[in-house]
């Protein structure tokens, strides 16, 4: 069914932005444990711990279906081992959407992490971060702020909602979330 939203093209719920906001879903928890699981069963002792970041890790909060996940490491020399053992489980370290303090892996595969059992995983993005990060301590500071505040990650989560209506496109979206991010993380 096509509409027009506040004078956006509409199809199927999604207006030109491409996106779409869903409500909280159980199984976002669920598939990070199990993706988590995955990872440290294959980095063992080169990391610290796996963090679930992002809108998907706040219990209520509506999000694009899509993981965000943050691996900690004590610090970047042991980056190469680390992208030697990702890449062993089919992801490949993404240096161009890469900076300081954060690195991008893609995924082979829908079935990356490779398990052996061919599971066909939730979408994620995946980053590796040393402890010191500043974009680590930003998403896990917000992620925190949302959790324990409701009213706050209710008020994200229709600002994401009339963003994905309204935006035209990916970018224009990210954009306009900036303001609301930033104060959030001026409170923390």
């Amino acid at each position: 069914m096509n509409t027009i939203v506040g004078g956006d093209y509409v199809k199927n719920n999604k207006a030109q932005s491409g996106i779409e906001i869903k409500d909280y879903d159980e199984k976002w928890e669920e598939s990070f444990g199990l993706i988590k699981h995955v990872i440290k069963s294959a980095l063992g002792d080169l990391i610290l711990c796996v963090e679930h970041v992002g809108s998907t890790a706040v219990r209520g909060l509506g999000a694009k279906p899509i993981l965000d996940i943050d691996i900690v490491i004590e610090d970047y020399r042991i980056l190469p081992a680390v992208v030697k053992g990702l890449e062993e489980i089919g992801y490949y370290h993404q240096q161009e959407w890469s900076f300081e303090g954060r690195e991008a892996f893609g995924r082979r595969d829908c079935f990356v992490p490779w398990d052996n059992h061919c599971t066909d995983w939730l979408e994620h993005h995946l980053y590796v971060c040393d402890k010191g990060s500043e974009e680590l301590a930003r998403h896990l500071a917000f992620r925190n702020y949302l959790r324990k505040n409701a009213e706050a990650a209710a008020e994200y989560t229709k600002l994401k909602k009339d963003l994905a209506r309204t935006a035209k496109d990916r970018q224009a979206y990210t954009n306009c979330k900036t303001e609301f991010i930033r104060d959030i993380l001026n409170k923390e």
